[in-house]
């Protein structure tokens, strides 16, 4: 006789995707530009609601729905900033962080910083830093990922 749970799965037929998404955890991504200008620098965002000890870091935001994650560092970005970027490679990609997986993106800075517009609820201050010269209240991560990328 045949497993009553696998007679059941296969007569869900077309409902099988919904039910494999109800009975299983579903995350957020937070999606990340590491964002260069032509020059090496790399651009910073000092975040408002970040912990004071990490506060400064890459613009980052949350995918929405339907939206691919290039896209959501280009908008990330133009709307933290008011900056345009050119998005890359994928450069990590991370789990098991509180139901979010994390993705991070090269990116490099389209035109100049002439444009800086900051969305004030979010981000307190923009910069492009050398990477000799990054600021102490960083994410590791973050920290690592700018000088990997330039290596």
């Amino acid at each position: 006789m045949r497993d009553p749970l696998v007679r059941a799965w296969q007569a869900a037929g077309p409902l099988q995707g919904w039910l494999a998404w109800r009975l299983h955890a579903r995350f957020g991504v937070g999606v990340t530009g590491i964002v260069r200008a032509p020059d090496g620098r790399v651009l910073l965002l000092r975040h408002r609601l970040w912990a004071p000890e990490a506060q400064w870091g890459f613009p980052s935001g949350f995918a929405k729905r339907g939206e691919t994650f290039q896209e959501t560092v280009v908008r990330e970005v133009r709307e933290e900033t008011g900056l345009t970027v050119r998005v890359g490679r994928l450069v990590e990609l991370r789990s098991g962080f509180r139901y979010r997986v994390e993705v991070y993106f090269e990116a490099a800075l389209v035109g100049t910083t002439d444009a800086l517009h900051l969305e004030k609820r979010e981000i307190l201050e923009a910069r492009l830093f050398a990477l000799d010269e990054l600021p102490r209240a960083m994410p590791p991560l973050h920290r690592e990922l700018a000088r990997r990328q330039n290596s």
